[in-house]
């Protein structure tokens, strides 16, 4: 396989860069970005931003869980980050009793934060191209062989980074494997909840405003990070100490203005940037759609069952949340796409390529392939991803007893191939679970979803993708009869019954469910999936990849006068843009900023998402607005031009001074495209304003006590 070996100039699809576009990598601001960025208004160093010797904003920085970015803004651990990045651990912590989801959670002195098991939060101590490391003795191998020469390589580098296992390792491709970084992490096991305001304020608005601006959300919360008397990672103990970091950031009372410089320093999650028009076709016409619709009756479901009873909306709030997310994204991705013509732009630019490609007399030798590839390969591709979909909304994230089977199947394949320890080992992780799994579990919910979702994969997939014993018993049984002849009769839908089975550790006993039949449907299911789906979508996508391999280390040869950015993989990066408000359509223009006020304009009581807690009414009224105040009110959000994605939930949006002056949470409806086609115009991110936090940590919640950690410059 010939090396597509890039030097490192790095970096988007560079016929439509812009000074707003971009996702780059911070050890190379110096050399690509910061003359820009300091035309642009910012004042400090590439050093400031990135350095492994001195400390620097890079210090002041975490990913956040397994997809979320929080920053550091005191020098004893605290942390802030959205209320959404931190919605699974305000609900864990919940129950009817102590409902901090509606309510609220305020930790008035150390002894009161709450731990949460399992949350990490990991720091980034350095990253480094290892191109030539990762692709050495490569040469002459192709496909399987030079993949597993890749792989070796890599682990290889990771292993002697991690410093037999003081530091969490990866190494990852850019630019679908022209260059390879490695990436060390220091991972903190100790992150502890301090404050959450209610969902009324971090939830506002719910998800009818959910990726909308004008936007009203208070959707912060902050945690505590904890470590050994050394400073360094340990696990919970009481013992532990706040945790002292080499950097914090500065927070800014000073407010914003149009023009303004901004910088958002964090972990996007996925982009596709260099796309050829068939995979946004197909994103358009096929995968957006079919998501959206398993989506919509996983939510109308969840979400009339969440109305009816308290107890379940605590349960589902946030699972709907989640499953709501990304529903809402693609539907807004679809009308971009569309909006901007997508596909026939890309249809333009690869017309160019081609242009370009024959005039060198590359084309048909090298690249005419490539782009048959690509009509051949999405052709197959598309049929495998669409049964992969449905498998994955309705088999692994749709009905939450096949979870319990997923499990259970595991235990008695161990069985069967004599691995009893493994088995046993199993079967105790299982038990250990079913409290966590039957606090957020409603039956009649999971049976709803079950006589809705299961119906739907067997009729709209092709017969091939499904298992005919599957096919038969949804096509005999009435949605009533799918649930009392198979669901109720599964041991899965019986606590007691299957918590007496994992204690008494039968293999005998345990091997009798291979005729459960909630299981049976689920192990015939799993096995076409594992079999027949995911090898061809794992294979073709290998495929595709090694055709973008080609196609884009042409494109930077073409356009070599340009710089790119490698799309995001949640790897550290950094973009910058201005404040600015936007039109999204004809007649139409946002400002940049929303206040309490409008708060108080959307404030209904009848309706969860917009019910205003009486406190923040009482603040309205009275004007108490102490230091935050701006615009005769409060400043809650705000709109700048700055690229992001997923997992730059929670980044810190500095100003020029590097001052901390918002939180990003979301993106505008009319950019949720920008993943895969940046618009200048209307590609906006969404930030909390920081005032409007600490008016809320302040006035609202009582808890001014943690501003006198904050280093506040006013």
């Amino acid at each position: 396989m010939k090396k597509f070996l890039l030097p490192v100039l790095l970096l988007v699809a560079s016929w439509q860069l812009t000074a707003k576009e971009g996702m780059w990598i911070p050890m190379l601001l110096e050399k690509y970005n910061l003359a820009e960025m300091q035309e642009k208004g910012f004042k400090l160093s590439a050093a400031d931003i990135y350095d492994v010797n001195n400390a620097s904003m890079k210090d002041a920085i975490v990913l956040f869980g397994r997809g979320c970015t929080g920053e550091l803004i005191s020098n004893e651990g605290l942390l802030i980050t959205n209320h959404h990045c931190g919605y699974s651990n305000i609900q864990a912590h919940s129950s009817v009793e102590n409902d901090y989801l509606t309510d609220g959670f305020w930790a008035m002195k150390r002894s009161e934060e709450l731990p949460n098991p399992g949350l990490t939060v990991s720091f980034l101590e350095y990253m480094e191209d290892v191109s030539d490391r990762v692709l050495k003795g490569t040469e002459g191998l192709e496909d399987e062989a030079f993949q597993n020469k890749i792989q070796e390589n890599s682990e290889r580098i990771k292993s002697e980074a991690a410093q037999n296992g003081k530091f969490k390792t990866d190494v990852k491709p850019l630019f679908y494997g022209n260059q390879y970084f490695l990436y060390v992490y220091k991972v903190y096991r100790d992150v502890r909840l301090v404050g959450a305001p209610p969902s009324a304020i971090g939830k506002f608005g719910g998800d009818t405003d959910n990726w909308m601006w004008p936007r009203h959300t208070g959707d912060f919360s902050v945690f505590r990070i904890y470590a050994g008397k050394d400073n360094e990672p340990a696990d919970y103990s009481p013992e532990n100490v706040p945790y002292q970091p080499k950097k914090f950031f500065p927070v800014s009372l000073k407010g914003i203005q149009p023009g303004d410089f901004t910088m958002v320093f964090g972990y996007p999650g996925t982009t596709m940037q260099y796309w050829p028009h068939q995979a946004v076709e197909l994103t358009m016409d096929q995968r957006d759609p079919d998501r959206v619709m398993l989506r919509d009756k996983k939510l109308e479901i969840i979400g009339r069952d969440m109305e009816a009873d308290r107890k379940v909306r605590i349960q589902y709030a946030s699972k709907y949340a989640s499953i709501s997310n990304a529903w809402k994204k693609w539907q807004g991705e679809i009308n971009g796409l569309e909006r901007l013509d997508a596909v026939a732009k890309k249809l333009e630019y690869e017309a160019a390529f081609k242009n370009w490609a024959t005039g060198n007399g590359r084309w048909e030798s090298e690249y005419k392939p490539v782009f048959e590839n690509f009509d051949t390969l999405y052709t197959e591709y598309g049929k495998y991803i669409k049964a992969s979909d449905y498998y994955s909304e309705v088999v692994y994230r749709g009905v939450e007893l096949f979870g319990r089977a997923k499990t259970l199947n595991s235990i008695l394949a161990d069985i069967e191939g004599k691995q009893a320890d493994k088995a046993k080992a199993l079967c105790e992780s299982m038990k250990k679970g079913l409290d966590g799994f039957y606090k957020n579990f409603n039956q009649p919910t999971d049976e709803k979803l079950f006589v809705s979702l299961l119906p739907t994969l067997v009729n709209d997939l092709d017969a091939d993708f499904i298992p005919v014993e599957v096919s038969e018993i949804v096509h005999k049984y009435s949605a009533e009869e799918l649930i009392s002849k198979v669901y109720r009769k599964s041991i899965l839908a019986d606590r007691a019954k299957l918590e007496k089975l994992l204690e008494s550790g039968s293999d005998k006993q345990i091997l009798k469910l291979r005729k459960d039949p909630v299981l049976a449907i689920f192990n015939a299911l799993n096995f076409l999936h594992e079999t027949a789906i995911f090898p061809n979508v794992k294979s073709l996508s290998a495929a595709i990849d090694a055709n973008l391999k080609k196609y884009v280390a042409g494109l930077m040869e073409m356009k070599k006068e340009q710089a790119f950015y490698p799309d995001a993989n949640l790897t550290m990066r950094v973009t910058y843009g201005q404040v600015e408000g936007y039109k999204p359509r004809d007649g139409v223009t946002y400002d940049y900023f929303t206040t309490l006020k409008g708060i108080m304009e959307k404030d209904n009581p009848e309706i969860y998402d917009y019910d205003v807690p009486e406190r923040l009414k009482e603040l309205y009224r009275e004007k108490d607005f102490g230091r935050y105040a701006a615009h005769g009110s409060v400043p809650v959000a705000f709109v700048a031009s700055n690229h992001t994605s997923g997992g730059n939930s929670g980044s810190p949006v500095v100003n020029a001074n590097g001052e901390l002056i918002g939180v990003n949470f979301d993106r505008c409806w009319e950019g949720t495209m920008s993943d895969i086609m940046y618009d200048p115009e209307v590609c906006r991110n969404i930030s909390l304003d920081i005032r409007y936090a600490l008016f809320i940590i302040d006035k609202f919640a009582g808890a001014g006590y943690l501003l006198d950690e904050m280093q506040i410059v006013e």
